[in-house]
């Protein structure tokens, strides 16, 4: 039963679409059917309402991090909670299994778990990304280095919980790692300034 709480528990928050929730409410319509067809902050972004991009950043993190934080005050396996949030994210029952790439609830559980390591996360996320401009790269550099990161600081569990998340962030993020390695992906900002450009 440890494990089957948080594992119902994290699923279930992490199953609640928030980026489609709140871009219906907004009037956007369905964020399945702009762009990328993600529904997670970045694909929201996209709407050019970076309100609701920075809302759905905020609320995807926020899940794994209520995940992890009711494991802990129920004598749960917060780990196992903040994992099962990332599924639920990745793979939400409600929309067909469909979901978006985990990198927000990835750092809300990681920040949950374990801060130093989700400072750690975010400190190397903001760094590869202010240094080569991709955001995919800089979520994989981020998520890769992480589960190495906990078990040094004497979270093994933990290190496995990561573990398991970054194994699916870098399948998830597939197609972007095909396009990082055919020079095809766009670097931050690269559309903005394309824009001005040719203005």
């Amino acid at each position: 039963m440890t494990i089957l709480l948080p594992l119902v528990l994290g699923y279930l928050l992490g199953s609640i679409p928030f980026g489609l929730v709140i871009t219906k409410a907004a009037g956007l319509g369905d964020i399945r059917a702009i762009g990328s067809g993600n529904i997670g902050a970045t694909n929201v972004l996209r709407t050019g309402r970076k309100d609701l991009a920075l809302a759905t950043l905020l609320l995807d993190g926020g899940k794994g991090a209520i995940a992890v934080g009711v494991a802990y005050l129920m004598g749960w396996r917060p780990e196992v909670a903040g994992a099962a949030a990332f599924l639920g994210h990745c793979f939400p029952v409600w929309l067909g299994f469909k979901g978006g790439k985990g990198v927000a609830t990835f750092m809300g559980t990681l920040f949950a778990l374990h801060f130093p390591a989700g400072i750690f996360a975010g400190a190397t996320w903001l760094g590869v990304a202010y240094v080569l401009k991709y955001s995919s790269l800089s979520a994989l550099v981020a998520a890769a280095a992480t589960p190495v990161v906990l078990y040094t600081m004497g979270k093994p569990f933990y290190a496995i919980a990561a573990l398991v998340m970054t194994l699916l962030i870098f399948i998830r993020h597939k197609s972007n790692i095909v396009r990082l390695l055919s020079g095809e992906e766009p670097k931050i900002g690269a559309k903005k300034e394309a824009e001005t450009a040719g203005a």
